[in-house]
């Protein structure tokens, strides 16, 4: 019997009758790898006309179209996705079929996620399966083993920075030999002499008193600006800095009963011994190690680059929010009470500040801690524990757009659709609100029995989560509860797209559920290795990111079990994460914003 062979023929594409008929090849063995496009053995640039009709799958011929269809599928599974998406339907309709053929691309997806995985973990009617295999492919490709390549570029920038101390060190005892200052007076234990009465953070240099190497120290006492090596950035001035630091202690114990009552420890993590410090003040000072966190960050793998947006806040970041459809903008909520607006698309590793948004004051955007934030189109919206929301014109460089006085502190927001602006607060309730009148309230939801932390929204239903652990669905056109579900945890963060909804815990655990027609359903609970708040989460129909108060990002494709790509580890907590366009924003424990994007 003769080899097969593939054969595009003019006649089976229904293109050139008059020409003769295009050259055969030998069919290859389905491999592992992906082929390329140009294994199709198309001329390059060639597109057959599809506008004819094309023959089905037939036992006559020996050519690729004449095989049974399952292998056909079969073959087009180990072609790129987006090869199957855009080239396939230029070669003939028949070709193009396979990528309208679900079963095909259910193929595909079991061999991205594993022969053991189930996949959609929600409803499968209506799922975009070729969007979710391509997107998976593209996370594959950008994530899978890249947190070990980061925390080894990590450990051998911390190596080179451990030499440059000490060549630092090194450099000062000359200084300090060559002002004449002379050695330290060594006793037989070989100690430095202390005087009596001195404290142990000083030592005796030939009558002259030293200050102990201690930067805590010295911070505490006032005699050194805070500088980019102790975690407050030199752009913002010592004035601005000392004033800052003045304003947030002053204004702390009118906060206190708020962080109190809703235990706002839990919402950035539970710290470990010796991890308790202020938080208004800024992140702690301690061992050297410490004081250099924001350049300790991961290094890039080569299908990424890392921006960090260092110098724009005070404070630590609380949340952030990529804007403008394709992650080109990015705006950051922070307890220096600040909104900023970042712009992403220059070159270079660090994106440019726009806008602080307000634009006068030191304290500009808010009077309290800026806690979430939320956007649909040219609107944004930013939300505080000074009980107000601020909307803001995107499309007018920041512009101020209105101002909503609620009646607590606002812990979540959604806008699910144009001038609709749901928030979560305090007090335990869900207020809907109109975003174009005067007096926006349209109504105040009690939904729960303590403080409303997550919300999710689209043109019919509401879904929040509370510290009560329960989960309420709200039918917005019929104006009632549907459902309210006990949970065993009280969830902190929660993603809803499509049919699906993905939460995650106080407990460091993921929780996926259904939502179809009203119906809400827990399909599964999942332990993807976080072991603290899951502070966010997001999924689309092919990936699936997470965070945690544990200090690290997980990337996962968005099956059940959730297969982890990648896990980075940072050097504080993560509050927060926005997705957007294959690009991935983390709120920062620190000051900073981190970006991550496919290296242009």
């Amino acid at each position: 019997m003769s080899e097969p062979r593939v054969t595009v023929g003019h006649d089976e594409a229904g293109a050139g009758r008059g020409e003769k008929e295009a050259k055969s090849a030998p069919l290859k063995q389905p491999s592992n790898e992906a082929s390329r496009p140009g294994q199709l053995w198309l001329p390059p640039g060639s597109q057959i006309p599809s506008t004819e009709p094309s023959p089905s799958p037939s036992a006559e011929g020996s050519g690729l179209l004449s095989l049974p269809w399952e292998m056909v599928a079969r073959i087009a599974s180990h072609l790129p996705a987006q090869c199957v998406i855009t080239v396939l339907p230029q070669v003939c309709h028949t070709l193009g079929n396979v990528g309208k053929d679900s079963t095909a691309w259910q193929l595909r997806a079991r061999r991205l996620t594993g022969p053991r995985a189930s996949f959609p973990v929600g409803p499968r009617d209506g799922f975009d399966w070729p969007s979710a295999c391509l997107e998976m492919e593209e996370l594959i490709a950008c994530w899978t083993g890249q947190g070990e390549s980061a925390a080894r570029e990590a450990e051998q920038a911390e190596r080179e920075r451990e030499v440059e101390r000490a060549q630092e060190r090194e450099r000062d005892r000359e200084a300090l030999a060559e002002e004449g200052i002379g050695e330290w007076e060594e006793v037989e234990e070989g100690r430095p002499q202390v005087d009596e009465g001195v404290d142990e953070v000083g030592f005796q240099l030939e009558g002259v008193m030293a200050v102990a190497w201690d930067r805590e120290e010295l911070i505490e006492e006032g005699d050194m600006p805070q500088d980019r090596e102790g975690d407050l950035p030199m752009g913002v001035g010592e004035e601005r800095q000392e004033a800052a630091a003045e304003a947030l202690m002053e204004e702390r114990d009118d906060e206190q009963g708020v962080l109190e009552a809703i235990e706002v420890e839990e919402r950035v993590g539970v710290l470990t011994d010796g991890d308790s410090q202020d938080y208004i003040a800024g992140p702690r000072l301690g061992s050297e190690g410490e004081r250099n966190r924001s350049s300790r960050a991961p290094s890039p793998p080569p299908a990424l680059e890392r921006l960090s947006l260092p110098s724009g806040h005070i404070a630590e970041v609380n949340s952030v929010l990529l804007v403008g459809g394709d992650g080109a903008l990015c705006a950051s909520g922070s307890r220096d009470r600040n909104v900023n607006l970042w712009d992403l698309r220059e070159g270079g590793s660090t994106g440019r500040l726009l806008h602080t948004l307000g634009g006068q004051g030191l304290f500009s955007t808010h009077k309290g801690w800026v806690w979430c934030l939320a956007a649909r189109g040219p609107l944004l919206a930013s939300g505080s524990f000074d009980s107000t929301v601020r909307l803001w014109d995107l499309g007018a460089q920041g512009a101020e757009r209105g101002l909503i006085m609620a009646r607590a502190a606002v812990l979540c927001l959604a806008l699910p659709q144009k001038d609709v602006l749901l928030a979560g607060t305090y007090d335990k309730k869900v207020s809907v609100y109109d975003t174009r009148v005067a007096a926006p309230l349209v109504k105040s939801l009690r939904l729960h029995s303590n403080a409303v932390l997550c919300l999710v929204a689209d043109e019919q239903y509401i879904l929040s989560g509370s510290k009560d652990r329960t989960v309420v669905i709200y039918d917005r056109r019929a104006g009632k509860t549907l459902q309210k579900l006990q949970l065993g945890s009280y969830l902190l963060s929660m993603c809803y797209s499509d049919s699906e909804v993905w939460a995650g815990d106080n407990q460091g655990m993921l929780h996926a559920f259904s939502m179809q027609a009203g119906s809400f359903k827990p399909l599964s609970q999942f332990d993807v290795g976080h072991t603290s708040l899951v502070t966010g989460i997001h999924r689309s129909p092919g990936s699936l990111y997470t965070c945690s108060a544990d200090r690290t990002i997980k990337v996962h494709l968005p099956c059940a079990p959730p297969r982890t790509l990648c896990t980075l580890h940072h050097q504080a907590g993560v509050n927060g994460l926005s997705v957007e366009a294959g690009v991935l924003a983390i709120a920062s424990g620190e000051m900073f914003v981190e970006v991550w994007r496919a290296r242009r």
